[in-house]
């Protein structure tokens, strides 16, 4: 995937393990934002309706799942760990040439393999009013911006009080939350491509990598270190389901 690709909004008939080999893969849905590195993946139910993009350079790979054969029920997208192992996994069931018992074989030890883990899903809403709007879309461009809500007034022509009205009303959020989200959003990406949390911190608008990784911890529940951490090699998750019945298409 082309940095800015964008497969737009649809849904499958079948359940989709979405997986950023490479880069970072993003899946926006109706209620969240999850931007995934390649230690996680994301199961997206069959018929919810959600948009995958890259906003760097990555590789996707993708299982399709029928949902009459499988005995995985979650209702909602769920993050799960992408091991070593399901990482090679995905890759194997992908083979053309599988006989029908090596797949059965794989496509049971894939359902074993999906341990869901926590996982803070990034959704950043767009203010409705106009100024609030134009403020918001100033620092999506630019994260680092540090002017305060009366600065940015005197450019968009209101109120600070107006502005954060405006961006609670339209985000749920206050204005410093929902900044420290965009910068949260930002970050992600080049943090993936394995850039120095120092660099990234004052890419983002923060002054130190100590802050940076406090506002970090605090909307995700952990470091940027842990939150890239792959599951290391030869560590098998708790099984997640009950073995599964053939049903598995690669694509």
């Amino acid at each position: 995937m082309r940095a800015g690709l964008v497969f737009d909004w649809h849904t499958h008939e079948d359940h989709q393990l979405a997986w950023a080999a490479s880069g970072v893969l993003t899946v926006r849905t109706d209620s969240a934002t999850w931007v995934l590195p390649p230690s996680r993946a994301l199961w997206i139910p069959a018929r919810l309706r959600h948009e995958t993009l890259s906003t760097s350079v990555a590789t996707m790979r993708t299982l399709y799942i029928r949902p009459r054969l499988c005995p995985i029920a979650w209702p909602d997208f769920t993050p799960v760990a992408a091991s070593p192992l399901l990482a090679e996994l995905i890759g194997y069931l992908e083979s053309p040439g599988l006989a029908a018992d090596q797949r059965a074989h794989a496509e049971t030890l894939l359902v074993d393999l999906l341990q869901p883990v926590e996982m803070t899903a990034i959704d950043v809403r767009m203010p409705v009013e106009e100024r609030a709007m134009s403020v918001a879309q100033a620092l999506v461009a630019d994260p680092a911006d540090g002017r305060t809500l009366a600065e940015w007034g005197r450019q968009v022509g209101a109120s600070a009080r107006t502005l954060a009205r405006g961006f609670v009303a339209g985000t749920g959020l206050p204005f410093g939350r929902w900044r420290a989200l965009v910068r949260l959003q930002s970050a992600i990406a080049p943090l993936a491509a394995g850039e120095p949390v120092g660099n990234v911190a004052r890419q983002v608008g923060y002054e130190t990598p100590s802050a940076f990784v406090a506002a970090f911890r605090r909307e995700t529940g952990v470091t940027p270190a842990a939150y890239f951490r792959a599951v290391p090699p030869g560590v098998l998750p708790h099984r997640a389901t009950r073995r599964a019945e053939r049903g598995v298409r690669s694509r």
